[in-house]
C-alpha cells in the first residue's frame, strides 16, 4: 500500500459519481433506486449517511494513492443501501454497503434468497447518536423518557392509558425544560440512525414506562418530528436557522460543527469519545460495512480498498478517521476484526442474530 496523504474532501470525488450512479424516481438520498453500470471497473458503494464521511475520506485517499479508479459512493441510508446490496449478485449491484446499524435477519435472508450468499462484515469503529441544537439555544439535559415523550405518536396519560401525543412544548414534558416548541429534525425510515434511535431511545424508554405494553417505536407525524432526509449536513443547517429546533445525527457531524451546534446531555452524560467508546453514553453504537465477496474477482480493487480502510492509519488511535470524528475500537478488537475481514470470513446467520441483539 502506498503512503497516505492527508486529503480534504473535494467535489471531484463525488462529481464522477454521476458516471456510475443515477438516482431513480425516489431519489438516492432517500434510499430510492440507484442504477449502477454493469460496464465498470470502479468499486460501487452505497449506504449509511453516517458512515459516508469516513468512507468518502478513504475513497479520495484510495483514488489518489493507488492505480485503481476512484470508487464511487452514494449516500442512500443504511436500509436503502442494504436493500440495493441484497438485490442480486450482478455487477449492476453494489460491491459494498455501509451501515450505521447491523444487518437485520430479514435482510440477510433476502440476500441469501437473491444469491448474495458470500458476505464479509467489518466493524469500523464506534459512534454516538447526538441530539443537538444551535450553540445559541438552550443547553438541553434530556432523559430517554423525555425524548420518547417528545417524538412518540402516543404517550401514557396520568391514568396510564395511551393517548395521542399532546406535548407541544418541552415544558409540557418536564417543567424544568424550556417553553419552546418541540421540533426535532431527524433521519427517515431508510436510515440506520433512525433504526438505532428507535431501538436505543424509544424501545429502551417505553419498556420501562407504565402504559406501554413492551417496546414502542411509532414516531408522531404531526410536524413535531420532521424527516430531514439522508443529508445530515442539511440538519445542521436547519439548526443554525431555527435556534429552538433539535437534530438527530451521528457524532462526527457534531465534532465537525462545534462552532455552530451543541449536544444535549442524555441521562446526564455528554457524547464524548471516551463515554461513547465505553458505552456509558446511552445512545452508542457500532458502524459497519458489508462486502460482496463474489465481486472481488471482477473488481480487484475491492480488498485493496478494504485493507486501506481497516489500516491503523485510518481507524487506529492516531488514524485520520479519528480526526474526522470516528471513535476507534480498542486495539485488540481492531486487530481481530482486520484479520477476520481480510481473510474474507463469511457472514453467518448466527452472527447476524448476535449483532441484532
Amino acid at each position: 500500500m502506498k503512503a497516505l496523504h492527508r486529503l480534504g474532501f473535494t467535489a471531484a470525488a463525488t462529481a464522477a459519481t454521476a458516471t456510475l450512479f443515477a438516482a431513480g424516481p425516489a431519489g438516492a438520498s432517500e434510499g430510492g433506486d440507484v442504477e449502477i453500470s454493469k460496464d465498470r471497473e470502479a468499486i460501487a458503494m452505497v449506504g449509511s449517511s453516517t458512515v459516508y464521511p469516513f468512507a468518502s475520506y478513504v475513497v479520495e485517499e484510495f483514488g489518489a494513492t493507488t492505480q485503481y479508479p476512484t470508487p464511487k459512493i452514494e449516500s442512500t441510508g443504511s436500509g436503502g443501501g442494504i436493500k440495493l446490496f441484497c438485490a442480486g449478485d450482478g455487477k449492476d449491484t453494489p460491491d459494498i454497503t455501509n451501515a450505521s446499524r447491523p444487518m437485520k435477519v430479514s435482510e440477510f435472508e433476502r440476500c441469501q434468497a437473491n444469491g448474495v450468499d458470500d458476505i464479509t462484515r467489518a466493524v469500523i469503529g464506534a459512534d454516538g447518536i447526538v441530539i443537538a441544537n444551535s450553540v445559541d439555544g438552550h443547553q438541553f439535559d434530556l432523559s430517554l423518557e423525555d425524548l420518547t415523550r417528545a417524538v412518540a405518536a402516543e404517550v401514557p396519560n396520568e391514568d396510564g392509558e395511551l393517548v395521542e401525543n399532546p406535548n407541544e412544548y418541552w415544558d409540557d414534558i418536564d417543567p424544568s425544560l424550556p417553553h419552546e416548541e418541540i421540533k426535532v429534525y431527524g433521519p427517515p425510515t431508510t436510515s440506520g440512525t433512525r433504526d438505532a434511535f428507535e431501538g436505543m431511545v424509544m424501545e429502551a424508554a417505553s419498556e420501562e414506562m407504565d402504559g406501554y405494553d413492551g417496546a414502542y417505536t411509532k414516531i408522531r407525524q404531526d410536524g413535531a418530528y420532521v424527516e430531514a432526509g439522508e443529508n445530515d449536513n442539511l440538519i445542521v443547517q436547519k439548526l443554525t436557522r431555527n435556534k429552538e429546533a433539535l437534530g438527530v445525527f451521528g457524532y462526527s457531524f457534531l465534532d465537525s460543527n462545534r462552532d455552530r451546534i451543541q449536544a444535549a446531555r442524555i441521562n446526564g452524560v455528554e457524547p464524548e469519545p471516551e463515554a461513547i467508546s465505553a458505552g456509558d453514553y446511552p445512545i452508542s453504537r457500532s458502524l459497519f460495512f458489508y462486502v460482496k465477496n463474489s465481486h472481488a474477482d471482477e473488481i480487484p480493487a475491492i480488498y485493496e480498498y478494504v485493507e486501506m480502510f481497516l489500516s491503523e492509519s485510518m481507524i487506529g488511535d492516531m488514524g485520520y478517521l479519528k480526526e474526522e470524528g470516528l471513535i476507534p475500537l480498542p486495539a485488540e478488537q481492531r486487530e481481530e476484526m482486520r484479520k477476520a475481514v481480510l481473510s474474507k470470513e463469511k457472514l453467518t446467520r448466527s452472527q447476524v442474530e448476535e449483532d441484532s441483539q
